[in-house]
């Protein structure tokens, strides 16, 4: 509910989905099952719910810390942005179709990731399991890396620079410098953060001024007059 459900950014929600089949002793890495729980006598929640331990634990512990309800404001917004999440996802995914065949051609752009283009390797997957549209996030390469990236981004008049999707407003980030700036560079291509990602979530805005801010911030980027939109 916090994205495309709201659709406006401006609550956060969600629900819990747990199907009561994972083995959390096998690993031994979910500590806050497998060990004993201090607030429950040393309980062992793996050893007393099994395969339900951690939806146990979701409301034994975490319901008991954190509470489990959402303000009657915040339902109310997500409410009205449920009113209209079917219209505004024709929108998302028409633009997102749009602007994914546009990257694709044009020079300043390396490469572009979106399951809605023939040369996705899950597009026929895409075509199967998604047949309205393949979802409204992108990923692209620019050219010149991360200093073309931090252009682009800081030349953009009609995106956002938010780490956010799902929202009305076309989105667009560099996460090498914003949300995995604390890593490394060779930490960052592990998480598959290469220096030349960009992501866009794209709204509902018109399609022409979202190719528009994307073409002249593409050309600023590159340092030269860059125009694949006719």
């Amino acid at each position: 509910t916090t994205k495309w459900i709201g659709g406006h950014g401006l609550s956060i929600g969600g629900v819990i989905v747990d199907g009561g089949n994972f083995d959390w002793k096998a690993s031994g890495r979910h500590k806050g099952i497998v060990e004993p729980e201090p607030a429950y006598h040393g309980a062992v929640l793996a050893d007393v719910a099994g395969a339900a331990a951690f939806i146990i634990r979701a409301r034994v512990v975490g319901l008991r810390d954190f509470g489990g309800s959402q303000a009657p404001f915040n339902s109310f917004l997500n409410i009205i942005g449920l009113e209209t999440l079917s219209l505004r996802m024709q929108k998302h995914v028409a633009n997102a179709q749009a602007v994914a065949e546009y990257l694709e051609k044009h020079p300043a752009v390396s490469w572009v990731n979106y399951p809605g283009l023939p040369s996705h390797p899950s597009y026929a997957r895409a075509q199967k399991y998604l047949p309205k549209g393949a979802g409204a996030v992108i990923g692209f390469g620019i050219k010149g890396g991360r200093d073309a990236g931090r252009t682009f981004i800081d030349s953009l008049k009609v995106f956002s620079h938010l780490a956010n999707v799902g929202d009305a407003r076309s989105l667009a980030i560099h996460p090498a410098t914003t949300t995995h700036s604390q890593l490394s560079e060779d930490e960052q291509g592990i998480t598959g953060v290469t220096q030349d990602y960009v992501r866009l979530a794209i709204g509902i805005e018109d399609i022409n001024d979202i190719l528009w801010d994307l073409d002249q911030a593409l050309s600023i980027s590159q340092g030269v007059t860059v125009h694949a939109l006719s």
